[in-house]
């Protein structure tokens, strides 16, 4: 969905001049409102009805918000645009549509809610830059799935509110004071009905600025060289936190993110290899095709040497970057990751099931399991399923948690609890891909 919605942002989705004078005031608005129950609608009216409730979308919030340019961008996601003097106006904008849609709509002589999820950025008037608000939009969105709340971002502050650099010269003070630390998010192997490893993922919780995410520092440590001190301090955390797992009756794989800047950092390599161990104590690594690409030569030489002393090597992001199956078959790689962005539209889109088929077909003759990202409802963990795919990771399974949490949900086995229940399921899909 977001590599589409930059597509639309620089064609179709480009946002119209606003009506309104320039004052330097006015913030340019882009809402995303997604239908939230839409699988459980589609399976009530059909695939074919199901494919048009947009049209319905469309035409309440263009009455709720009379002043808004509202546009479909797919068949449970609209784009809404408009000005306002402030973030507080956009909220209550977002309020308004949202007390519209407390009526049910008239679908064909039934009476049905339809739940309107809403994220949204703002940007000022004078940016001019439509790409960014987007992405700012999309941001918002995925925040108010995992908050459960509408949410509206001001692109515009946040950007003059935290200088990257800055975070990044607070780092090894964070490292210290305890503020960085892991959440793990389990990857389930849907054939066997066990939690097969689990990735580990870096987070920030600023005594200021509250919890910052990686895309707001990673970068910037990346550039100033102080990712090697963090990522060596991950990998410390985890097998520490993978120590305390396995005396508990819970030995896994643990999967660290590998900056490209580090694959070729042959100092790095060794002084994570020194951390490791020389049998690589059960961590894995995962990094993304345009690492590879950055430096082949030495990519291909590090990763061998990591593969050499047991560290699993996982091709994450698949489909997202340049994919090039020169370097793929030439990677020591045991697991590749379709990117989210292939199976958030899964069972809506006519080409993504291709695509995902495919690359599973691919990634079993390369002697690679395949693990599906973002996995976040019933069905689309049911067509992967029928389609062969060995593992799914996403909010269907669990959102990324602190260590306690996650030690919880493999005391309580929580995954088995989305497995079991959707078996039903999984004979509809298979008709479904076979019918696409």
């Amino acid at each position: 969905m977001a590599s589409a919605l930059r597509e639309q942002a620089e064609g179709t989705l480009a946002l119209v001049p606003p009506p309104i004078a320039n004052d330097g005031h006015t913030l340019r608005i882009l809402m995303l409102g997604e239908v939230a129950n839409f699988s459980g609608l589609r399976r009530h009216l059909g695939l074919a009805r199901a494919e048009t409730l947009v049209n319905e979308v469309t035409a309440r919030s263009r009455i709720a918000l009379a002043e808004a340019r509202v546009r479909p961008l797919s068949d449970r996601l609209i784009a809404i645009e408009f000005e306002a003097r402030g973030v507080e106006e956009a909220e209550a904008a977002s309020a308004r549509l949202q007390r519209s849609f407390s009526d049910p709509f008239n679908i064909d002589g039934e009476h049905h809610l339809i739940r309107l999820r809403i994220g949204g950025g703002a940007g000022r008037d004078c940016d001019g830059e439509e790409v960014r608000l987007v992405e700012a939009a999309e941001k918002a969105l995925a925040e108010a799935r995992e908050q459960g709340r509408d949410v509206i971002r001001d692109d515009a502050e946040n950007e003059n509110g935290i200088d990257p650099l800055e975070l990044v010269q607070e780092l090894p003070r964070a490292i210290e004071a305890g503020e960085i630390f892991l959440q793990y998010q389990p990857k389930v192997h849907v054939r066997r009905q066990q939690v097969a490893s689990a990735e580990a993922l870096v987070r920030w919780r600023h005594p200021t600025r509250g919890l910052v995410l990686p895309g707001e520092f990673i970068q910037a440590a990346e550039q100033s060289r102080a990712i090697g001190k963090l990522t060596l301090w991950t990998l410390e955390r985890v097998l520490k936190d993978q120590r305390a797992l396995a005396e508990e009756g819970h030995a896994l794989p643990i999967f660290v993110n590998m900056s490209g800047v580090l694959l070729a950092d042959a100092c790095f390599v060794e002084q994570a290899c020194r951390v490791l161990g020389d049998e690589g104590a059960r961590v894995g690594f995962e990094i993304t095709e345009t690492a590879v690409i950055r430096d082949p030569e030495s990519a291909i030489r590090h990763l061998q040497r990591f593969a050499d002393i047991g560290v699993a090597i996982a091709i994450d992001d698949y489909g997202a970057g340049l994919s090039s199956l020169a370097y793929l078959k030439q990677l020591p790689a045991k697991e590749l990751k379709i990117d989210k962005l292939f199976v958030t539209q899964l069972t809506s889109s006519n080409r993504d099931p291709l695509i995902v088929r495919s690359t599973i077909d691919l990634a079993h003759a390369l002697d690679m399991e395949v693990t599906a990202e973002g996995v976040e409802t019933p069905a689309a963990m049911a067509l992967l399923s029928v389609m062969g795919c060995d593992m799914i990771q996403g909010y269907l399974v669990s959102r990324p948690v602190e260590i306690d949490a996650f030690r919880l949900f493999l005391d309580e086995e929580s995954h088995l609890k989305v497995l079991d229940s959707q078996r039903f399921s999984f004979l509809r899909s298979d008709r479904l891909w076979k019918s696409a």
